[in-house]
């Protein structure tokens, strides 16, 4: 998009104080993430449970001059407004109106599943025929469609949008900004249904999109889909694709039988070709790409070219620890121009000052010149202290970058010149097409080189936050407990992330884990739960609030705060005892514990206690007296505090089994993680959490062979041992050896067999197919943490936090 501050006001019949020739080609919605000012307008969304003016001071700090909002706020006079009356509606008239703008092709996606996978593999397959624009990751709501719709330019002859919907109502309001040309109907499955009375309900919402469609591109393997898309659309074209018979085109063949090639009947035609993987979710997924190309009239022969180039649909960034306390963000699993930009909102979350990026040729994309200055342009608004450029045509733009920049043919070539040993404290971005294998660079710059990693997923994390944030009122506030180096996750990683999104408390065990956060940057409010006398002195200087739960906490501490000269009042937390008979006052020494605290040179910041059994429903009764008991003696407290505290009982299944008693803020601990013992909840959240290594060696082990030390297993005939280099001192316990534990391999378990060693340990394969190096699952989904759990005759929160520091973590988001 390229208009004017008047344009825009005119296009959206808003208001607009201030200059009426500003241009403005980029809105961002999302101050944090803010990766270039230019050009660009921050646009303030309200929603029911926060308001985007809240942030608008942060986006000013930032450089942008143009706000888009609801309000008008007279202290930021010094930037251009547009004033509007809703924020999303402003932004879908403004999108329908670009749309309208453009005579080109569409295609929209919806369904429950596979939307994004069909949308990357169709641009895939069409953007070297085609000047194509699609939708940035999955952006496919109320929102995200709207900016993707944005993104079209004059150039462009195809547009590639998904389109998702939550809730009831939704669907009309987007297809009246969006009629795609083409419509496609991936699965339909339980994904997104818990807004809607039932499946029906729900194919009825997701089929509005093709009211105006041409061609209809649908799954039919479901019954209740065909039905209903044939009786509403009959006087459209239909094309259905699935594996049942009755679809214009399915599979032929046995798909399982790895030994031939998969046959597609496609309206009494046959073409075969292979394809290595061979799940339901990808072969329904390349089905409908074909089903697409078909309709575009490819060949088969073409087709097929274009199956075989497919690549798998990565969509994540991770980070790792580097060398030289470096950062490394490893975003080498695509590259195009949007992906770009994402990498560059990412690393907004780091509190790195100093970063590098090593950048690559863009494989994919026309008009070469033109899109490496707007690459350039990009990325000197990110401050980039040193940038690397590799291969042929990126390089031939050099000067083109504000930044310390240095040229390479090819990735080897940057490793041999040892520059990159030069680099330290820095944040480390790695963006590349595949074929300069980027990874190698990963390799070359990660501290720690161990094949056996704990995966951790920040997006899945703050999705289950919000699960729980969903029982909860809009004021509620939340604590993240970060204690235990994050429940075994990690210290500050997961800390920056919670911070980035705005949580009101963290919590650790110790004044050192807290010293830690505050040394890497973190400045969220942290409570210490368990101050020892002697972590005083730095608990005051790193600025955390300790748990004080008796007469003789409180006054070492008082005294510490005199001997320091603490002239402000300090805050402090009071926890009371409700009874779970651990730590806490109890409601006799509440009086003197008042008389004291007017003497001292504190605030109670807050009130809590801590429930023993909100996850066991057999003991609900007793829940509820602690909370009985906390109301009671917490509210004899605020009645005599000259401010008033925040007051807090709820950890994580308390939110979700006594969410009636939130009070002012609740605590979310395992819950992060995507534990949970209501299968209701359950279903909702998400696995966070990977343990994975490799298989080492595997050997042939004959009938009375023996296994391991002690030789405690023997074979009664002859199988498969696969080695993995994991063991005790990894944190996998010696109980789970000897069948008494299993790990996955290609979603497969396989009993652990023979005594669990120091380092490694021994699978039991049989005759199944697999090969050295190859991925092992310790706990995913399969096995799952509580399963994992099970075997080890424990709890989730023993699993994560036995796990050794000498395990790589590995920090990814979506």
């Amino acid at each position: 998009m390229n208009y004017t501050t008047k344009q825009i006001a005119e296009i959206t019949n808003s208001q607009i104080i201030g200059d009426e020739n500003l241009h403005i080609k980029n809105i961002s919605y999302d101050s944090r993430n803010l990766y270039s000012v230019t050009n660009s307008a921050f646009l303030a969304i309200n929603t029911p449970k926060n308001s985007g003016e809240k942030y608008i001071h942060s986006a000013v700090d930032k450089g942008i001059r143009v706000i888009i909002s609801e309000n008008y706020l007279p202290e930021f006079e010094q930037v251009t407004w547009i004033i509007v009356e809703n924020s999303i509606l402003f932004l879908q008239q403004l999108a329908k109106f670009h749309l309208a703008q453009f005579d080109l092709r569409t295609i929209g996606i919806t369904g429950s599943n596979g939307k994004t996978i069909v949308k990357e593999w169709l641009y895939q397959t069409m953007f070297h025929d085609y000047a194509t624009v699609k939708s940035p990751k999955s952006f496919n709501s109320q929102l995200g469609l709207p900016l993707s719709l944005l993104e079209i330019n004059k150039k462009h002859q195809l547009g590639i949008f998904e389109v998702g919907i939550s809730k009831p109502g939704e669907m009309n309001i987007l297809e009246n900004l969006f009629s795609p040309n083409i419509g496609i109907l991936t699965h339909i499955g339980a994904a997104h249904s818990s807004n809607f009375d039932s499946l029906e309900e729900l194919i009825d919402e997701k089929i509005l999109l093709f009211k105006d469609s041409e061609i209809i591109i649908y799954n039919g393997d479901n019954q209740l889909v065909c039905n209903k898309i044939q009786q509403l659309y009959s006087s459209k074209k239909l094309i259905s694709f699935g594996f049942k018979n009755h679809n214009n085109i399915y599979i032929k063949n046995d798909w399982k039988d790895r030994t031939q090639e998969i046959t597609i009947q496609h309206l009494g035609e046959e073409f075969s070709f292979p394809v290595h993987q061979r799940d339901e979710a990808t072969l329904s997924n390349v089905l409908c790409v074909v089903s697409v190309l078909k309709e575009f009239g490819f060949e088969n022969s073409k087709i097929i070219e274009k199956l075989n180039a497919l690549r798998s649909v990565e969509m994540r960034l991770e980070s790792v620890n580097g060398i030289r306390n470096n950062l490394i963000i490893n975003d080498s699993f695509n590259l195009d121009l949007d992906s770009l930009k994402i990498a560059f909102q990412h690393i907004n979350e780091y509190n790195k000052p100093h970063k590098t990026l090593i950048l690559t040729d863009f494989v994919e994309g026309k008009n070469a010149d033109q899109l490496y200055q707007e690459v350039a342009t990009l990325t000197n608004d990110q401050n980039f202290e040193s940038v690397f450029l590799i291969g042929e045509e990126i390089t031939k733009l050099q000067n083109h970058f504000s930044a310390k920049t240095f040229t390479f043919n090819n990735t080897t070539e940057l490793i041999e010149s040892l520059y990159l040993n030069q680099i330290e404290n820095h944040l480390i971005l790695l963006k590349g097409a595949r074929k300069f294998e980027i990874d190698k660079v990963k390799s070359y710059l990660e501290l720690q080189k161990h094949d056996t990693v704990l995966e951790v997923n920040l997006n899945a994390i703050l999705h289950n936050i919000n699960v729980h944030k969903g029982l909860l009122k809009p004021e509620t506030k939340m604590m993240a407990m970060v204690k235990a180096y994050s429940y075994g996750l990690g210290g500050y990683e997961i800390a920056e992330f919670l911070q980035h999104h705005h949580i009101d408390y963290l919590g650790v065990a110790y004044a050192d884990e807290g010293v830690d956060l505050r040394k890497n940057g973190i400045t969220t409010p942290i409570m210490v739960m368990n101050p020892e006398q002697h972590s005083y002195n730095i608990i005051i200087d790193y600025n955390l609030e300790p748990e004080i739960y008796s007469f003789r906490v409180l006054e070492l501490f008082n005294e510490k705060l005199i001997q320091k000269g603490i002239q402000n009042r300090y805050p402090i937390h009071i926890k009371l005892e409700t009874g779970m008979h651990r730590l806490g006052f109890k409601e006799d020494e509440l009086s003197l514990l008042l008389e004291k605290l007017k003497t001292m040179n504190m605030k109670v910041k807050s009130i809590f206690s801590h429930l023993s059994s909100s996850d066991d429903d057999s003991e609900k009764a007793y829940t509820l007296e602690q909370i009985k008991i906390f109301d009671r003696n917490s509210q004899k407290l605020v009645n005599a505090l000259e401010e008033v505290p925040i007051r807090h009982i709820l950890n994580t299944s308390g939110i979700v089994n006594f969410a009636n008693y939130q009070f002012d803020m609740v605590r979310i601990g395992i819950g992060m993680v995507g534990i949970s013992a209501n299968e209701e909840i359950k279903k909702q959240l998400k696995n966070a959490v990977s343990f994975k290594t490799v298989i080492s060696q595997i050997s042939e082990v004959k009938e009375g062979q023996s296994v391991g030390y002690n030789r405690k297993f023997k074979p009664f005939e002859n199988t498969r041992i696969a080695t993995i280099p994991v063991g005790y001192a990894d944190g996998i316990p010696r109980l789970i050896g000897n069948n008494a534990g299993f790990v996955g391999i290609r979603k497969n378990l396989f009993p652990i067999v023979g005594n669990v060693c120091m380092d490694m340990m021994m699978i039991n394969i049989g005759d199944f197919s697999v090969k050295e190096g190859e991925e092992v699952i310790i706990f995913n989904s399969n096995p799952s943490l509580e399963d994992f759990a099970t075997y080890c005759k424990t709890i989730p929160y023993e699993v994560l936090t036995s796990i050794s520091r000498r395990v790589k973590r590995i920090y990814i988001k979506d």
